[in-house]
């Protein structure tokens, strides 16, 4: 998965990273953040899920902090509520 210098300016301002050192870095984190989430959720445009780019900031954080073990236990409901949302409608249910 591409990561645009957007989202990952983004993801720099919100961790108050300044430095360009990291880039590499950090670029991948997001990218293995997405791959993950839409694994879990199925798939999103982090460019305009709000929901889903939220939690892949929230998991590249966990993963940049070495403490990604704790991210699916902490972020279960909204882990939860990203795959319901993206859940395909069923229309089988419908009446005619």
């Amino acid at each position: 998965m591409e990561i645009t210098p957007q989202i990952l300016e983004e993801f720099k301002e919100r961790m108050h990273i300044s430095h360009w050192g990291e880039d590499d870095n950090l670029s991948r984190l997001l990218s293995f953040s997405i791959v993950d989430l839409q694994q879990k959720c199925g798939a999103f445009d982090i460019d305009t899920n709000e929901q889903a780019k939220e939690l892949v900031f929230e998991r590249t954080r966990y993963a940049y902090n070495d403490a990604l073990e704790y991210f699916n236990d902490n972020f279960l409901s909204q882990i939860t509520a990203l795959g319901i949302l993206l859940m395909p409608e069923d229309d089988s249910d419908a009446t005619v």
